[in-house]
């Protein structure tokens, strides 16, 4: 087997291998021969047609397979012998096998995986979040629980923040309707904050029974998008306010929170256990976030296209499958490529350095680790145990906590690189996102 490679571009090589035909042909008769004992020719009984009938018949069939596995391992070889690291798939061109009788080549044009430049991290910083759970964590927590669980009593009071509101409601853009409850009235919590307050706020002070017109300029980046922008005209009727009667902070409370004795003392301190344990996958989160941003943005790689058209495709399916189990039409959209190009470029570029990082300092996660990220990420199912031999009864399934942990690893390694610092925040800051001046 003889071999060339051309170099096309930083990352494109071309590669020109040749094959003998004499070893193929012998493994073509050898097939047929054990096509003999088992081919069904008609007009013969299994076993009992000639070599020449089964040629005949399976001839094109074994020659097509035979030479194509011939390609596949030479260039497998090929690629070996001369040290490429092939990304994506190849372009291999040949002429016709049905037409090749005699030794013969082909060519495949691929991309090779880049070489990846480090950055020296001594000079780069990075800012570690601190805080601690208060006794005021706690009993926000215990709110947040007790209005979870409110009952709505229905009162003739003046509506206000945090009151369950019955109402139907009819909007128009430009006078013309685009939404309406009809005779089905629907129920909003006043201030939730997943809601527009700009609207809620015009129903505070309402009472059952009354009507109230108005109207909400909704900003330019709102969403839904049908909204963004818009002058939006209400017409509302209150039919029922609701004002909520939390349950009492019980031992009968701390029961259904778990704790079985029902110790008020016992269950403050599994919450605050419990806010410990998510202040801390915030701040790894955090840190991680600030690590892989300062890897992209400091680091140099060419990116191979195939590696990027791979991941445009992965978050377009992906896309289209998260917009299908939330119901749409998937008819109405059309996701063009671009709109991913950006974000598979960083993606690409990350995997590049990271696979780089964990070779040259070998950080791949060992077995200890991997079960620890398993435990850690069995403990969001309810039975912790199943969930783990659920893990382990594919390999398949190791791959995301493998490349979980391989990432902590990683994280770990960059910060003995640079420069920590130290930031005092709140639990409420960071669970928020905002940021302490």
């Amino acid at each position: 087997m003889a071999t060339a490679v051309e170099t096309l571009s930083n990352l494109e090589r071309r590669i020109t291998v040749k094959v003998p035909v004499e070893p193929l042909q012998k493994e073509m008769s050898s097939r047929f021969q054990r096509l003999t004992r088992t081919a069904k020719v008609p007009g013969f009984r299994p076993g009992k047609a000639p070599l020449k009938m089964i040629e005949q018949q399976y001839g094109p069939q074994v020659k097509e397979e035979v030479f194509a596995e011939a390609i596949e391992t030479s260039f497998g070889q090929a690629i070996q012998e001369n040290k490429l690291r092939v990304a994506g798939m190849p372009n291999i061109q040949h002429k016709p096998l049905n037409q090749v009788h005699e030794d013969f080549e082909y060519t495949a044009t691929f991309e090779v995986f880049p070489e990846v430049t480090l950055a020296d991290f001594k000079t780069t910083s990075i800012e570690k979040p601190e805080a601690e759970i208060t006794e005021e964590d706690v009993n926000k927590t215990i709110n947040i629980i007790l209005s979870q669980r409110a009952q709505f009593i229905e009162s003739n009071d003046l509506s206000a923040i945090g009151d369950q509101l019955t109402l139907t409601l009819t909007s128009f853009i430009d006078d013309k309707q685009v939404e309406t409850t009809g005779d089905k009235p629907i129920q909003i919590l006043l201030g939730d904050n997943s809601r527009f307050a700009l609207f809620d706020n015009h129903l505070l002070g309402i009472r059952a029974g009354e009507s109230k017109s108005f109207e909400v300029d909704y900003p330019a980046d709102y969403s839904p998008k049908e909204l963004a922008g818009k002058k939006v005209h209400y017409n509302v009727k209150c039919i029922r306010v609701g004002k909520p009667r939390l349950p009492a902070v019980d031992s009968q409370f701390a029961q259904s929170l778990g704790v079985v004795d029902g110790d008020i003392k016992k269950m403050r301190d599994e919450i605050k256990q419990s806010l410990v344990q998510e202040l801390d996958k915030k701040i790894k989160i955090k840190l991680k976030e600030q690590v892989f941003t300062q890897l992209i943005d400091s680091c140099d790689a060419d990116l191979p296209k195939s590696l990027i058209n791979i991941e445009i495709n992965r978050m377009t399916q992906s896309t289209y499958a998260n917009l299908k189990q939330r119901g749409v039409d998937l008819k109405q959209f059309k996701l063009e490529p671009s709109m991913f190009e950006d974000q598979a470029k960083k993606t690409c570029k990350l995997r590049l350095i990271l696979a780089e990082i964990v070779d040259k300092n070998n950080l791949r996660a060992s077995p200890d680790q991997i079960r620890a990220m398993v435990s850690e990420l069995s403990l969001n199912f309810e039975d912790t145990e199943e969930a783990t031999n659920w893990f382990y009864a594919e390999p398949s399934r190791l791959e995301e906590p493998t490349a979980l942990a391989t990432e902590t690893n990683v994280v770990e390694w960059f910060m003995k690189q640079c420069k920590v610092q130290n930031k005092k925040t709140t639990f409420d800051e960071l669970m928020s996102g905002a940021a302490k001046a």
